[in-house]
């Protein structure tokens, strides 16, 4: 499908610019399974660790600006980016993770047991309140105008760097890239302190590089 889907982004007559879409570090929740969603957890030292890492490899790229969301393990994660290109960073609760109420806090195990039938429904691809919480949709309605509005603001070919959640990247990246719902689910998900990349082209978003841990590589070929 192409980004002008209703709902996605339309082209903006623009081309080279991108959007590093990095989820944070590690936590204890995710080493325990647990569904963080809108908790506020810290990262571990690990975690910690894996930013000032990710940190060193993504100044390579120039950034021009960094956006995140307001949660702590996402905002100690962008603070990293921050000490070592000397940017600001600017915090937006529409970058948060997915609320799902009762959900949040159970491990995987606990919520396969309390709430299967929802979960098998979610996998299936139904539109789902996890928990009672937010649906997908709603997630990628208040995410993906922000990482628009802070994109709008980078000269050709400049870089903006989004410093968010597994749930709310993937749905991000669904929506501007113009697929359906349903087959959001197909980009997979994202490691600790992992990154997406999109490029703009002629015809809007497309993706460049998915669960990357290392800097982008040019493409060669007849694809391109």
């Amino acid at each position: 499908m192409s980004a002008t889907t209703s709902g996605s982004s339309a082209p903006s007559g623009k081309t080279g610019r991108k959007i590093v879409l990095w989820r944070h570090g590690q936590t204890a929740w995710n080493l325990e399974r647990r569904f963080q969603g809108s908790t506020d957890i810290e990262l571990t030292e690990t975690g910690l660790a894996q930013a000032r890492r990710a940190s060193r490899l993504l100044a390579g790229l120039r950034p021009d600006a960094i956006v995140s969301s307001d949660l702590r393990r996402a905002s100690a994660t962008a603070a990293e980016l921050a000490s070592v290109t000397g940017l600001a960073v600017a915090h937006d609760e529409g970058l948060r993770e997915t609320y799902a109420g009762e959900w949040q806090g159970l491990t995987h195990d606990e919520i396969l047991a309390k709430h299967g039938e929802q979960y098998t429904a979610w996998k299936r691809g139904e539109p789902v309140r996890r928990g009672g919480g937010e649906l997908e949709t709603e997630v990628a309605d208040r995410a993906a105008p922000v990482v628009l509005r802070h994109a709008d603001r980078l000269p050709e070919g400049g870089t903006l760097v989004v410093v968010s959640h597994g749930g709310t990247i993937r749905t991000t990246i669904g929506r501007l890239l113009g697929l359906e719902p349903y087959y959001w689910e197909g980009l997979g998900g994202l490691s600790n302190c992992c990154w997406s990349v999109l490029g703009e082209g002629v015809r809007g978003w497309r993706l460049m590089e998915h669960n990357a841990g290392t800097l982008p590589e040019p493409v060669l070929g007849d694809d391109d």
